[in-house]
C-alpha cells in the first residue's frame, strides 16, 4: 500500500491544471444508461472512482472505451454505449466501493423499468440514508422494497410525472429524481432541488441528450418527460473541490499559484474566506490566481452549507488552514455527521482542536511538526496533505487509496509548483 511523503516548508509557485470533477463525471457516466446511443465525455479525471463506475457499467453490458489524455492538463475521453443493457443488477461488491454507484438506480428504472441495486458504501462519514431517493421514485409510481441489503424497484408501466418536495436539500436525491424524470410520462416538478454546479452540469448534459428541463441552477426543477434520449458529447466541468484544495495549498504554504480552468463562481464562498484571511485572489484569462505573501493568516469561522454556501467537501481542508492561523476559529459541520475523523491525525502534527458535536474549536498554532498519519476518508486525506506542506520536517501519510478516489495525480501537480512531495510504494 502506497504512502505519500512530504517535506514541509516549500513555497509554491506556478500553475496547476484543474481536472474534471469527480462528482460530476460519475453521475454523467450513470446517465449513459438513459440512451441507446453513445455518450462521449471529455475532460474525465483519472481516478479510482471513475474506474469503479466504468466496471459497474460494464457489468450491465455497457461498452466503455477510454482514450487517455496526453498530458497532466488533459483529461481522458470516455465513450459509453448502453445500446443493449444485459443486466439491471448492481452487486454489493460493486456498489460498496463508492456511494455514487447508487446513481444508476434512477436511469435503470426509467429506461428498463426495473433495477436491483445494493445499498451504498463509500466514505465512512455518516449514515447518509437513501430514503429521499426511494421516496422520490415511489412518488413517480415505482414499486420499491428492500431485500437482503438491496433496493429492488419495478415500474413495468413506466414512471409518471409528479411533484416531489424534498424536506431538505440532497444532491444525490435530486440527481436520482432528475434522471428518472427525463423518461417519465408527464411533467415532474422537483421542489427544494440541489443547486450544486455538478447538478447543473448533469442537467446541461441531459438537455444536450434531448431532455426538457427548466429551472436549471435554481431550487425548483421542472422536467417534461420525453420518449427517448439521444447520445451527445459533453465536457465534464472542472472540479471545484480540487480547485479549492489547491487554493488552500497556495495559502497554507505561501507563494503564488494559478489554478488553470478553475471557475471562481463555483468556489466563491471559499475564495471570500481566503481573502478575509489575508490571501490575494485574482482572475486570470485561464482561471484564478491565489497568492499569499508569507504573513500568517487570520483565523475565520466556517459553517458548511448546501451550495452556494461553504462546501462540506472542503471542510477538512479549511480546518488544516485554520490550524496554523493567528487566533481561534470555529468550524461547524452541518451537512454530514462524523466528518471530523481527520482531527486526531492533525493533532498528531501539533494541531489544537476540540470537537463538541458538530462543531470543532480550533486554536491556531505557530507551527506543525511532521508525523506519521493515516487518511481516514477522501477529503480528510487532502487535509493531511495540506498540513504536511507547512509542517516542519517530514510527514508520511498512509491509506492514500482514499486520495486516489478523488484527486487526479495530486503529487505530480504539487511537485510541479515546488512542493517536496512523493509517492512511496510499500
Amino acid at each position: 500500500m502506497d504512502r505519500i511523503r512530504i517535506r514541509g516548508g516549500c513555497r509554491l509557485k506556478g500553475e496547476i491544471p484543474i481536472s474534471g470533477a469527480k462528482n460530476a463525471a460519475l453521475k454523467l457516466m450513470a446517465a449513459s444508461l438513459l440512451t441507446a446511443q453513445p455518450l462521449t465525455l471529455t475532460h474525465v479525471p483519472r481516478l479510482a472512482d471513475v474506474r469503479a463506475m466504468a466496471e459497474l457499467l460494464r457489468s450491465f453490458g455497457v461498452g466503455v472505451t477510454i482514450s487517455l489524455g496526453g498530458g497532466i492538463a488533459d483529461g481522458d475521453t470516455m465513450t459509453l454505449n448502453a445500446g443493449t443493457i444485459t443486466s439491471t443488477f448492481a452487486s454489493y461488491d460493486m456498489v460498496r466501493k463508492m456511494r455514487a454507484s447508487f446513481q444508476v438506480l434512477g436511469p435503470l428504472l426509467a429506461r428498463i423499468g426495473e433495477a436491483k441495486v445494493s445499498l451504498p458504501g463509500g466514505c465512512a462519514i455518516g449514515a447518509r440514508p437513501v430514503e429521499l431517493h426511494l421516496d422520490a421514485l415511489k412518488a413517480m409510481g415505482a414499486d420499491v422494497w428492500l431485500e437482503d441489503g438491496y433496493v429492488v424497484t419495478q415500474a413495468p408501466g413506466g414512471l409518471k410525472g409528479t411533484t416531489i418536495s424534498f424536506p431538505f436539500v440532497s444532491v444525490g436525491a435530486t440527481e436520482t429524481a432528475l434522471t428518472a424524470a427525463t423518461l417519465a410520462k408527464g411533467t415532474t416538478r422537483i421542489i427544494n432541488a440541489a443547486r450544486e454546479p455538478e447538478v447543473v452540469d448533469l442537467c446541461r448534459c441531459l438537455v444536450a441528450m434531448g431532455a426538457k428541463i427548466d429551472g436549471i441552477g435554481t431550487g425548483e426543477l421542472v422536467i417534461e418527460g420525453v420518449h427517448e434520449l439521444k447520445g451527445t458529447t459533453h465536457q465534464v466541468m472542472p472540479d471545484r473541490i480540487e480547485a479549492g484544495t489547491y487554493a488552500i495549498a497556495a495559502v497554507i504554504a505561501g507563494g503564488e499559484v494559478e489554478l488553470v480552468g478553475a471557475n471562481r463562481e463555483h468556489i466563491a464562498a471559499l475564495l471570500a474566506l481566503l481573502e478575509k484571511s489575508g490571501a490575494t485572489v485574482s482572475d486570470t484569462p485561464r482561471g484564478i490566481k491565489v497568492a499569499m505573501n508569507g504573513a500568517r493568516i487570520v483565523a475565520q469561522d466556517v459553517t458548511t452549507a448546501p451550495y452556494p454556501g461553504f462546501p462540506t467537501d472542503l471542510q477538512a481542508q479549511i480546518m488544516a488552514l485554520m490550524v496554523v492561523a493567528d487566533g481561534s476559529s470555529v468550524v461547524r459541520e452541518k451537512i454530514f455527521e462524523n466528518r471530523f475523523m481527520h482531527v486526531p491525525e492533525l493533532a498528531r502534527m501539533g494541531a489544537q482542536i476540540r470537537v463538541e458535536g458538530d462543531t470543532a474549536i480550533v486554536k491556531g498554532v505557530e507551527k506543525l511538526r511532521g508525523a506519521q498519519v493515516m487518511a481516514t476518508d477522501l477529503r480528510a486525506s487532502s487535509s493531511l496533505i495540506l498540513a504536511g506542506l507547512v509542517a516542519e520536517g517530514e510527514t508520511s501519510i498512509g491509506r492514500v487509496y482514499h486520495l486516489d478516489r478523488g484527486f487526479d495525480r495530486l503529487e505530480e501537480k504539487l511537485s510541479r509548483v515546488g512542493a517536496d512531495i512523493a509517492r512511496i510504494p510499500e
